[in-house]
């Protein structure tokens, strides 16, 4: 909460960086709160997600985006188009990068189009628990002398090792002025679509291989009761009959499970009951389509 002699301040603030670089990790760590969907699973988050956080008289508007990788499809080039636009108008960039993988090809990409952008930019070394200080030292280097950043920071999402410091150094350098939301947001995010990423992030849980990568979310009715609660029609899409089979799973128990699961974090984030009936559809293709792209919140690319 803010006092009467300090300034209040307000700023965008981007995460950027390769696929499961723990972006999404690092911005439910800092909000407190599950805003954008996690798994061990690579380019598991699509679109920008924007996370309100309050520290001190600063609102600090994280936008964590997509991993930035080589886009094939249309899915591809919509999610990292979607990346670099959540970070274009950002007061500060943080650079995540996942110290364990190191300068990978695509941490060196990354870098080289920041440093062409000429973006103020804050180094991330996340996953830094996993490894000794003297290992650390050849990657720092290698992206300092790759990118000039302001800042280096050595944290864990994961157990919030450096968090707060970071959080701290944000808060203090953000520029003055009006907040942009109110104070007890959260997030920007509609409840239709974050319905949908609750159920997608189920899928990406209880489902292996290729079939989180070409299943697509989306809410199709989103109801209140007159008790309170709210009723949740959601719509899975998928590429393949066998792929319909394997998310129903035997006499329903996969997506009886998935259902369960994403009805008990929906019921937590949306504070009220929720009702929530999931269905399955064959649609080959649906990753080109410009509409199904629409509806889980990517632009046309």
């Amino acid at each position: 909460m803010t006092t009467d002699n300090e300034p209040t301040r307000c700023g965008f603030v981007a995460l950027i960086g390769a696929p499961n670089a723990g972006k999404s990790t690092l911005l439910n760590r800092i909000a407190g709160v599950k805003l954008s969907i996690v798994s061990p699973k690579a380019q598991t988050t699509r679109f920008r997600v924007l996370g309100i956080v309050m520290r001190g008289a600063a609102q600090m508007l994280f936008v964590d985006t997509p991993g930035i990788f080589k886009p094939r499809r249309k899915l591809d080039r919509a999610m990292v188009a979607a990346a670099w636009t959540g970070a274009q108008d950002a007061d500060v960039t943080l650079f995540l990068v996942d110290a364990k993988s190191g300068y990978s090809e695509q941490v060196q990409s990354i870098a080289e189009s920041l440093k062409s952008q000429g973006r103020r930019v804050w180094l991330v070394l996340n996953k830094t628990d996993l490894l000794s200080r003297e290992q650390l030292l050849p990657l720092t280097k290698a992206l300092t002398d790759a990118l000039d950043v302001e800042h280096v920071f050595m944290i864990s999402a994961r157990t919030g090792e450096g968090c707060d410091d970071l959080v701290d150094r944000l808060a203090a350098r953000l520029p003055e002025g009006p907040y942009l939301y109110p104070e007890d947001d959260l997030t920007d995010i509609p409840d239709r679509l974050l319905a949908a990423e609750i159920v997608r992030e189920q899928i990406f849980m209880q489902t292996h291989e290729e079939i989180p990568y070409q299943a697509t979310v989306e809410t199709e009715t989103f109801a209140e009761r007159p008790d309170g609660s709210v009723r949740i029609e959601v719509t899975i899409y998928v590429s393949r009959p066998g792929h319909k089979a394997i998310l129903i799973g035997e006499k329903g128990r996969k997506i009886r499970s998935i259902g369960e699961r994403a009805r008990h974090d929906l019921a937590a984030l949306l504070e009220r009951p929720c009702h929530l009936f999931l269905n399955v559809k064959e649609r080959a293709g649906w990753d080109e389509e410009r509409a199904r792209l629409r509806a889980i919140g990517l632009d046309d690319a």
